[in-house]
């Protein structure tokens, strides 16, 4: 696999360069799928993808936004979600070692880094109290973001 990433390009771009540099042919379809996961700010599921990707390309199969969406997760470009809904949806990849925060009213994500102490601290009551070997975590908070507090505050005067 290619590491294929460029400072001065999109995160469309690059997924699109990193799909190609990997053998990958870059179809109409494929770039609808891409464009509409990498400019999200929310967790999608393959049927939410599909939905907005036919913007783009109309002619689009839920089969194609399935395929792309496995190739991009092989590809380490964008990672799973579980929902507590125990439907799975993706978001864009991050780097580094942090957690989510996922608003349950519209889907929006946003990441946080942990305190490597208190998650250790955590860790360890975890493992002792459960006999595990705990070796790592991750770490997913499902709310209600600002945004939809302040429409649910707007709606309920």
């Amino acid at each position: 696999m290619k590491n294929c990433f460029s400072a001065d390009e999109t995160n469309a771009q690059q997924w699109l360069a990193c799909l190609q540099a990997n053998g990958y042919r870059i179809t109409e379809p494929r770039r609808a799928v891409v464009e509409t996961i990498a400019t999200s700010r929310q967790a999608l599921n393959p049927f939410d993808v599909f939905e907005r990707a036919r913007a783009y390309y109309p002619r689009l199969g839920l089969v194609t936004v399935y395929r792309t969406i496995e190739k991009l997760e092989e590809l380490g470009l964008i990672q799973r979600v579980h929902q507590p809904t125990g439907c799975q949806a993706f978001v864009t990849a991050f780097s580094g070692h942090q957690h989510l925060l996922i608003c349950q009213s519209c889907g929006r994500v946003e990441f946080f880094n942990g305190d490597v102490e208190q998650m250790d601290g955590l860790m360890r009551a975890v493992g002792a109290n459960s006999g595990f070997q705990i070796q790592d975590h991750w770490l997913q908070l499902f709310g209600v973001c600002a945004t939809c507090q302040q429409k649910i505050s707007n709606d309920s005067n």
